[in-house]
């Protein structure tokens, strides 16, 4: 269900400020979006791909992967009035300059977003275009099912897997395939030896 309230009331706004909850809103050019807290499968699968990617791409670029970070345009004159969070972001040392460790000042290489049912992963995807974000990753929270799109023009274009099912970020080398019902198994390139699946356990 969907609500939308003119004017949040001061007190409202308080108590979710102070509440653990607030650490997924979002503001939408100035309209304040109150996202669900993500529940244990989202949060235990963000986290395994956010290790993964640390150890097996991150580190052995000098590159970086945070998790829930605020994202906001370069030119925004208050960040706090425009941002999105994704699940992750990746960056590459020629984009640390837009860490400015409270938010990200401009395009990471590639947000990550864990669709749960009823968000907005999807709305998010004009907001990253506009920052110019190369790559969104979009996970099915339930089934891991990915989706790999890549920035062209003003819009993203949807990749298709190769003849052996696997899933090619341009950006990063990083290769997904499903492992049904509710994996996806991940390797950079095409070395095997890299390959896990996730999440874990």
């Amino acid at each position: 269900m969907k609500a939308v309230i003119n004017q949040m009331p001061a007190h409202w706004l308080a108590e979710r400020t102070q509440s653990e909850i607030a650490q997924w809103d979002e503001m939408w050019e100035g309209v304040l979006h109150m996202a669900p807290m993500p529940n244990r499968t989202h949060q235990r699968f963000a986290r395994d791909l956010q290790i993964y990617l640390h150890l097996n791409w991150a580190k052995p670029l000098g590159a970086e992967v945070h998790q829930e970070v605020n994202v906001a345009p370069a030119d925004e004159p208050d960040w706090t009035k425009n941002y999105r969070i994704p699940d992750l972001v990746l960056l590459t040392p020629d984009r640390f300059a837009i860490d400015r460790i409270e938010y990200m000042a401009g395009a990471p290489l590639v947000a990550v977003e864990i669709q749960s049912p009823g968000d907005e992963t999807y709305e998010k995807l004009p907001f990253y275009a506009a920052l110019g974000v190369p790559e969104v990753w979009v996970f099915d929270r339930d089934t891991k099912a990915v989706e790999v799109r890549t920035l062209a023009g003003s819009a993203y274009a949807l990749l298709a897997p190769d003849a052996d099912g696997w899933l090619r970020s341009p950006a990063t080398g990083v290769q997904f395939r499903p492992v049904p019902p509710n994996k996806v198994r991940v390797r950079i390139g095409d070395h095997d030896a890299t390959a896990a699946d996730l999440p874990e356990g």
